[in-house]
């Protein structure tokens, strides 16, 4: 994949990510800056940080559990440590750090 392929499917993934968490019903809060996403869990002021990383073609996300790389295989972004979808770590940091389930589809 060339950077413009990765930038262009980064800029459709941030934004898939705000709607789920617009939507998720838990009190997350955003902020997107230079390509950083932070997310701050209200429940205890954590962060979680999803960073794009174009000479790799990867996402970073960075949370209190760990850091995680993620690759796209053509149809969604997969962790090279845990095998998990995106989506599916994103749920799993953020529960885990909010004290509450989080579900995020996207």
């Amino acid at each position: 994949m060339n950077e413009t392929e990765f930038s262009d499917l980064a800029d459709d993934l941030m934004l898939l990510i705000e709607e789920s968490l617009d939507n998720c019903g838990v009190d997350i809060d955003y902020e997107t800056s230079a390509g950083v996403m932070t997310l701050t869990i209200e429940a205890d002021d954590s962060k979680v940080i999803i960073s794009r990383q174009p000479a790799m073609s990867q996402i970073w996300v960075a949370a209190k559990s760990g850091g995680y790389h993620f690759n796209f295989d053509g149809v969604s972004w997969q962790c090279s440590t845990t095998g998990e979808t995106l989506p599916e770590l994103l749920s799993r940091v953020c529960s885990e750090q909010a004290g509450e389930a989080v579900e995020l589809n996207f």
